[in-house]
């Protein structure tokens, strides 16, 4: 979610799908909507594909396994866990583990994770889900320091063109001592003699 983002304020003038597109953009950004929607679409490989038959002219081939319903288990709970990330995002890392392990599960109960469709939807799918964090609004006329450019931070740089900026440049562009600075104030023997340490 972006905090930033422009609100949508409607419009007389405005159509119906402007107005319900603009309605499911702001839904979608309070909550793990990608992460949901593929670990939704995870659970119906993984659900289908055991239950499936492919028939090649008067040839039935069936994929039914053994493990038939733990695969029809595991794809309910997967779109089940897709649906609540978009209607309950407090549960989100709960889902996002629960998933990703019931696409591990998925592997040897149900023919390969669907195909490894469903496997690689239902991982990416929790990734996303223990990686999203709902954002903070900022508020108005709050503004940190940190955010302020640095120009604006640094004394008697505002406000200057390019030549008054390097006007105390010494040779070649290298800035020679302020005029606060003095010429070896802080030497001490580790700086005397060409910066050679005199021990003892």
């Amino acid at each position: 979610m972006n905090p930033q983002a422009p609100v949508y304020v409607r419009a007389e003038d405005d159509a119906w799908p402007t107005v319900a597109y603009y309605h499911f953009h702001a839904w979608r950004g309070r909550r793990p909507f990608w992460a949901g929607l593929f670990t939704l679409l995870g659970g119906f490989p993984i659900a289908y594909f055991p239950y499936a038959d492919l028939r090649l002219g008067n040839v039935s081939l069936a994929m039914a396994t053994t493990g038939g319903a733990g695969a029809l288990i595991i794809g309910v709970l997967l779109i089940t866990l897709g649906l609540a990330l978009w209607f309950q995002a407090t549960i989100r890392v709960f889902a996002g583990v629960a998933a990703i392990l019931l696409a591990l599960v998925s592997i040897p109960v149900s023919n390969l994770g669907g195909f490894f469709v469903g496997f690689l939807l239902s991982m990416v799918g929790g990734a996303l889900a223990l990686a999203w964090a709902p954002g903070q609004p900022v508020e108005e006329g709050e503004q940190s320091t940190d955010v302020q450019p640095m120009v604006e931070r640094q004394p008697g740089v505002v406000g200057l063109s390019k030549a008054e900026a390097t006007a105390g440049m010494g040779v070649q562009g290298i800035p020679g001592p302020r005029g606060t600075e003095t010429a070896h104030a802080s030497e001490t023997t580790a700086h005397a003699d060409g910066g050679r340490n005199s021990a003892g």
